[in-house]
């Protein structure tokens, strides 16, 4: 199966559900060492992008993906708002001019958008962020792009564990690093952020099947 808009359009309509279903819970993780805002921002950011996906017809992947950074970008005025705009906007530069794409393709995109992110924020896996979460789950399906769609299922695996693991990390950016010691033995929001969008295209994928069968 490839990956082109019809697919985007269902997993980030499935993102954007599982975001919005986790509101309370990702605004009470925030509310920890952050500002609170974060189910909020998240929710408004991916509605956004499913919202533009489902009413386009461009189909060109690199167009899609710089679009969907600023749509969400706009959407979800906040630090994590903006590093994943910054992922979206790496990911578009290594998918223009191509309207299709396969699990490496894509996760070399993923993986260029990780680098953006490292980048331009200057953060990188082990502090406690979204990364923990998202780079396990990118190098899944880096290692093992050959063997079909049931390859999200194990980096969603891979990305719940690295969630799970912020709570033995001290945070080191934004507001929760003023927090010190106090960050210990907290889940990272942003790391649960990543779990959910991986979580949530794997049902997706295993949705679709059910459908089709």
């Amino acid at each position: 199966m490839d990956i082109d808009l019809l697919t985007l359009r269902k997993w980030f309509s499935a993102i954007s559900e599982r975001i919005i279903q986790n509101c309370d819970n990702l605004i009470e993780l925030d509310s920890v060492n952050g500002d609170g805002d974060l189910g909020i921002s998240m929710s408004n950011g991916f509605r956004a992008v499913s919202a533009y996906l489902s009413g386009t017809d461009e189909t060109d992947l690199g167009r899609l993906f710089m679009k969907c950074s600023k749509e969400f970008n706009e959407s979800a005025p906040s630090s994590l708002g903006t590093i994943i705009s910054i992922a979206l906007m790496g990911m578009a530069k290594v998918l223009k001019g191509k309207e299709k794409t396969d699990i490496p393709g894509l996760a070399a995109a993923m993986e260029n958008g990780l680098d953006a992110i490292m980048d331009k924020a200057k953060s990188k896996p082990g502090e406690k962020t979204i990364l923990d979460s998202l780079t396990p789950a990118v190098k899944t399906l880096k290692d093992n792009g050959n063997d079909g769609f049931d390859v999200f299922k194990k980096a969603a695996v891979a990305a719940a564990e690295g969630s799970e693991n912020t709570k033995n990390m001290l945070s080191v950016h934004g507001r929760a690093a003023y927090y010190g010691d106090k960050s210990l033995g907290v889940l990272d929001g942003g790391s649960v952020v990543g779990k959910l969008i991986f979580e949530a295209i794997a049902d997706a994928i295993d949705n679709g099947r059910e459908i089709s069968g």
